[in-house]
């Protein structure tokens, strides 16, 4: 390790005494440490004083989030350290080691240009949130990239240099930009290996500023925004096969069912594109290929219904439901991965 530069960033935000301890315990292990001070307050300006007889610190007058931390960290170190030099991001509180960041930064300087993930391993002494978190998140990630990633997590990363503009141009200011990059680095094909890494929860893990259900709704704010524009489109249908039949008649069933279909698979198809992938690409493409998805997904529904209750005998409204969550996963990745795919991060 003694010719390879390394890095260490640790944002904190109103952080205890493990703080310098932790500080103190880079430096002795060659790494040069940013600290980045979220606008803690000055009621923690003694603390910052003794970390920075060890690291350089970066002071933030107001908090603005653990993902503007990092970038503020990333910022100042672009421009002035060299592509093959390593960085690791560490928690403050304690809940990482040195001796596994240096393991990290090695593994990170073998495959440039490779993500390492700090894996933690989950137990029954482990906390109950971060249990249900870590199992909720993987679920959640797995349904959104197609990649099956263990500790989505995890807060103990390390890359060379060569990875900081694609990590600057990520969207996101709190706890949703380290889901964030996992999502957008996944999209573009970024490579991403996990290492395992001790499981260190201090006092149940009490000193985390993670806010369950604020941070959740950042972090899954994708998934979300999609089940969203699904309920609104299945209320515009709902709502046109009702004013369909009111004018036609309930002889018209099945052609207020197409026609209804038509105006919210348009309306869909609009927010999707707009407002929940972000799409810049061509629209007459994406409409073209969004259609016919529409109609798969028809056709699918179809054909599961009357397999579920025609030949397996399932309960109707169960069967209906099975089918439903299957191709709104199945509608959700081919529209993010293939429809409304976004360009590739900055290089």
């Amino acid at each position: 390790m003694t010719a390879l530069s390394c890095y260490a960033v640790i944002p904190a935000y109103q952080p205890d005494d493990r703080l310098p301890a932790l500080a103190a315990q880079a430096a002795e292990s060659g790494f040069e440490t940013i600290v980045v001070d979220d606008g803690s307050g000055p009621d923690y300006a003694d603390i910052f004083s003794r970390t920075a007889e060890h690291a350089h610190v970066i002071t933030c007058s107001v908090n603005r989030g653990k993902g503007h931390a990092m970038k503020e960290a990333f910022a100042l170190l672009q421009p002035n350290v060299p592509a093959d030099s390593v960085i690791v991001i560490l928690d403050c509180d304690g809940q990482h080691t040195v001796k596994d960041a240096l393991r990290l930064c090695e593994a990170a300087a073998q495959a440039p240009g490779t993500l390492i993930l700090g894996s933690r391993k989950q137990s029954q002494d482990s906390p109950l949130r971060s249990r249900f978190g870590n199992a909720v998140t993987r679920a959640v990630f797995k349904l959104a990239s197609g990649v099956r990633i263990y500790d989505t997590q995890t807060g103990m990363r390390a890359f060379s240099a060569s990875l900081l503009p694609k990590l600057l141009a990520v969207p996101g200011e709190r706890y949703e930009y380290e889901m964030n990059t996992l999502l957008q680095f996944a999209e573009c094909g970024i490579p991403m290996r996990e290492m395992d890494i001790a499981t260190i929860y201090i006092d149940n893990n009490a000193g985390s500023h993670f806010h369950p259900l604020r941070d959740s709704a950042r972090i899954y704010k994708e998934i979300l925004k999609f089940s969203g524009s699904s309920l609104i489109s299945f209320f515009i249908d709902y709502l046109a096969y009702s004013l369909l039949l009111l004018v036609f008649g309930s002889g018209a069933a099945l052609a207020a069912n197409a026609g209804a279909r038509l105006i919210s698979a348009t309306a869909n198809y609009q927010l999707n594109r707009r407002f929940v992938f972000h799409a810049d690409g061509s629209a007459g493409k994406s409409a073209l290929q969004y259609a016919a998805l529409a109609a798969g997904i028809l056709l699918c529904n179809t054909v599961l219904l009357w397999g579920l209750t025609a030949k397996l005998g399932m309960n109707a409204l169960a069967a209906k439901l099975i089918v439903e969550l299957l191709l709104f996963a199945a509608s959700y990745l081919i529209q993010k991965r293939l429809i409304f795919r976004r360009k590739a991060l900055a290089a």
